[in-house]
């Protein structure tokens, strides 16, 4: 039997951590032995995490090497200078959050200017210390690096330019064509600086990997080079084998991290007139989110008269949450109304393939989301402003609720399975240690 050959995969995120952002890695990282590769995970010892999911630890590969190394996170001294407590979570939007005051400000701007590419700036050196001392006593057949946070990127370049490792980078958002880039207030220097690391990232990698089709287009376009898509996906393992029973009320669910970006009044304003033009339809609705939920939710929702309708719940762990997606009617998949919006697909989009439920899109009727969505017949999208459009929608999906249509008519979703992405992952490793 051949041995497997080994990749170090360089995460900021990975259990405990919740949310989106740690399932990619850790989902190839369950896979990748079924192709000839064994993952070899460097990450993070006391990270700081928006959410934590301790359901995730489970499902980490059994002897899988994990090397956990200390980072110094300078959001202890945020918190410190704008009084918020030491405990307390960072929301991973505060660059976007509005009436922070002015320390906040100064710290928005500290940050964006003087900490590059990110806030983990200060881990690069330390960990390429460590690896190269690990590299030189163990074979490493090739790195993955994985980002946001960006600097991840950098130390994998300085690996690869040391040590001629095969380098692949991952890119689950973009760098410099990030929504909120134009918000960070940056002097020229920095902004100079950020455009400098990209190009140099996407230039020495030795492919370049992104979650969707037109984000693919733009890294290619800046670092004149091709780069290739994985999307997200869903693991079946994660769903419940046998359906479970669909919630009595006609329940609207998103689970997940709801910013203001992705609150959009035309949603509540369709959910007022449907209130207002159908009884039957007030006394059905419920509306559930679960986890971190801008305020601005439940102001529109009470602005609406939809406030009675609205529960907001913890975060719940992923062996939990998946349980919910599968009992509700419908599930909620609002997409930020913001500069680079079409290459935007949330993770949880996948989740909600896998769930069998019907899915209810606001967002760009050309965006890579709304085109998965509606190939697989999983769906229905209606753009920010369209309200006529969004009712009809929900009307659609309330008179199933009404008849008791219960079976939504998606076609086959299994090439966004987390198995067969990695498959496809693991194909570029070969060809990448080929060359």
């Amino acid at each position: 039997m051949l041995a497997k050959k080994k990749v170090l995969i360089i995460c900021y995120y990975w259990p405990p951590a919740g949310g989106s952002g740690v399932q990619r890695h850790l989902k190839f990282a369950k896979y990748l032995r079924h192709f000839g590769w064994e993952p070899i995970v460097y990450t993070v010892h006391n990270g700081e995490y928006p959410e934590t999911d301790k359901s995730l630890l489970h499902e980490i590969p059994t002897g899988l090497t994990i090397i956990k190394r200390p980072i110094w996170e300078p959001y202890t001294f945020y918190k410190l200078f704008t009084g918020r407590k030491r405990k307390e979570k960072i929301n991973p939007n505060f660059f976007s959050q509005k009436n922070q005051g002015i320390l906040h400000q100064i710290a928005i701007f500290l940050r964006s200017n003087f900490f590059i590419p990110d806030a983990r700036m200060w881990w690069i050196k330390p960990s390429v210390k460590y690896l190269k001392d690990y590299i030189q006593k163990h074979s490493i057949d090739a790195v993955i690096s994985t980002g946001p946070p960006h600097s991840l990127h950098l130390i994998a370049k300085t690996l690869k330019e040391e040590y001629h490792i095969p380098w692949l980078a991952d890119f689950r958002d973009p760098w410099t064509n990030i929504d909120y880039f134009k918000k960070l207030s940056l002097l020229p220097f920095a902004e100079e600086k950020h455009k400098r690391l990209e190009k140099e990232v996407l230039q020495t990698a030795d492919r370049v990997v992104t979650v969707s089709n037109t984000w693919a287009k733009e890294l290619a376009e800046i670092g004149q080079r091709k780069v290739e898509v994985i999307t997200n996906g869903f693991d079946e393992t994660d769903f419940p084998a046998t359906k479970p029973t669909l919630d009595e009320k006609f329940t609207i669910v998103h689970p997940g991290m709801f910013s203001r970006a992705r609150n959009h009044e035309v949603f509540w304003q369709a959910l007022s007139e449907l209130k207002e033009e159908h009884p039957f339809f007030a006394k059905d609705l419920k509306v559930d989110f679960y986890g971190i939920t801008d305020s601005s939710v439940v102001e529109l929702a009470k602005k609406y008269g939809i406030g009675n309708y609205v529960y907001l719940h913890d975060y719940l762990p992923h062996d939990k949450i998946v349980k919910v997606m599968s009992a509700a009617w419908l599930l909620l998949l609002s997409v930020h109304d913001s500069q680079n919006l079409q290459g935007f697909v949330p993770g949880k989009l996948f989740e909600y393939l896998a769930s069998k439920r019907p899915i209810l899109c606001i967002g760009p009727e050309n965006g890579d989301s709304a085109r998965i969505i509606l190939e697989t017949k999983s769906g229905l999208v209606s753009g920010f402003k369209d309200k006529d459009k969004l009712k009809i929608h929900i009307m659609v999906y309330y008179m199933d609720y009404v008849n008791g249509q219960k079976e939504n008519k998606q076609i086959d979703v299994s090439k966004y399975s987390r198995k067969e992405l990695t498959h496809r992952l693991a194909n570029i490793l070969n060809e990448m240690i080929d060359n």
